[in-house]
């Protein structure tokens, strides 16, 4: 008979005051934390009232965080004797149990929050032990955690998690508090890293769309309401249809398109919907390629081109780095006079001006679409080409500075998920 040794359950990165600690025990999350699923939300009476009681509901959480906006926030207006256990209070630990984010979204209780009503479809675990909660939240933003998420759900419905499904987690918990802490505090430091940077980042994005909308003529007017001081004397705007400044063409699709699909390094870009980053400006990739028998029955564009989808989240404009092949779901701007500088163009389309055009001029009551005359019709109000290239100059800016955040808290994310898989054991690992 061979005799199997068992691996003891330790983590492969330990701070060196508990090099020598004892091994971690492992135990189901539902041994450490009282347990609840929020009230059922159709049993309350509901406002928008701000002086009623704000409930906690799932699209109240994010991915670490409570979000508020006047579009989500929900109130309870009537007496709360009976719901006193469904309060929350600072340090509970809340997860959305359901959505595309199952799992996923999950926050800690502060100050701020606390005395919020809890909600069907979110759990609340709540322990006195603020250090344990701490370590239980970020075993919940785990990639363990989300796979254990992930493996329950494997049904075509919509993904959720009951409350015995969390309790029956397991987790390896250190035996001593103090290296609890220690963990969580190092892992709580990167979650405010991220924190500043994604508050810097949602900064700058309103910081841009407020400017955008004072740099571009509001409807009816001739010069913008800020403009750079070198421009101050320059004069009212030009205003022409885009159609008259650029062509506007539709994309094409051969079909069936799997006959064209080529695995050839020599085939011809083909840009999917897919292929976009929708926080990106640029287009610089494809993931497949067509063959060249495609081109009499699609459209090719080239770089330098706009693009920007006809249905669904239409309107938004991508500038092409690449030649690529399009299908009929997009729509491309070529040809653009030199009028026009390209860059300008591009932040006059995400305008806020430009998109409210386009939505009110989408037609279709279900699914809204734009069509090649739509786009033809888009009012372009533009200066002198050296005031267009400071306003797209200056906007690409906010942009960089936007990206060079964003990579940061990539970056800290990375880094995070690594440490995570070293400070805390594997029970796999631990086994025969």
């Amino acid at each position: 008979m061979v005799k199997t040794t068992q691996k003891p359950l330790v983590p492969q990165r330990r701070f060196p005051e508990f090099q020598d600690a004892e091994e971690w025990e492992l135990l189901p999350i539902g041994s450490k934390v009282d347990l609840l699923s929020g009230f059922p939300f159709k049993s309350l009476e509901i406002s928008d009232d701000f002086s009623g009681i704000p409930l906690m509901r799932g699209i109240n959480i994010t991915e670490g965080r409570v979000r508020h906006s006047e579009n989500i926030d929900r109130f309870f207006l009537g007496k709360t004797e009976n719901l006193k256990k469904y309060k929350l209070r600072k340090d509970d630990l809340v997860i959305g149990m359901d959505g595309s984010k199952v799992g996923k979204n999950s926050a800690l209780i502060t100050d701020a929050d606390s005395d919020s009503l809890l909600i069907q479809r979110v759990a609340r675990l709540r322990t006195n032990h603020k250090t344990i909660i701490q370590f239980i939240f970020q075993h919940i933003n785990s990639t363990k955690f989300h796979s254990y998420v992930d493996r329950i759900n494997t049904s075509s419905g919509i993904p959720h998690i009951s409350a015995k499904q969390i309790n029956e987690f397991e987790i390896a918990f250190p035996l001593l508090p103090e290296e609890q802490q220690q963990i969580a505090n190092c892992l709580f430091s990167l979650d405010d890293l991220i924190t500043v940077h994604t508050q810097k980042v949602e900064s700058l994005k309103a910081h841009k769309k407020g400017l955008m909308q004072q740099l571009f003529p509001a409807e009816g007017k001739t010069i913008p309401k800020l403009r750079f001081p070198e421009f101050q004397d320059a004069g009212a705007w030009d205003e022409k249809h885009l159609g008259r400044l650029s062509t506007i063409l539709r994309g094409g699709s051969p079909r069936p398109i799997d006959d064209y699909f080529t695995l050839d390094t020599n085939g011809l870009n083909w840009l999917k919907i897919g292929d976009v980053d929708k926080a990106s400006k640029f287009i610089a990739k494809t993931e497949q390629r067509v063959k060249e028998a495609a081109l009499n029955k699609t459209r090719e564009v080239n770089p330098g081109d706009l693009i920007m989808s006809n249905s669904m989240s239409f309107g938004r404009p991508y500038i092409l780095k690449i030649k690529s092949c399009i299908h009929d779901g997009w729509i491309a701007v070529t040809d653009i006079t030199d009028q026009i500088e390209r860059d300008y163009l591009y932040y006059l389309i995400l305008s806020n001006l430009s998109q409210t055009y386009f939505f009110n001029a989408a037609a279709g009551g279900g699914i809204r679409n734009l069509n090649a005359d739509i786009i033809k019709f888009l009012p372009v109000a533009y200066p002198d080409i050296l005031e267009q290239q400071k306003i797209a100059d200056f906007l690409s800016s906010l942009d960089n500075l936007i990206t060079a955040h964003t990579q940061k808290i990539d970056a800290l994310k990375a880094h995070k998920k690594g440490l995570m898989q070293q400070l805390f054991p594997s029970a796999d690992e631990a086994g025969a």
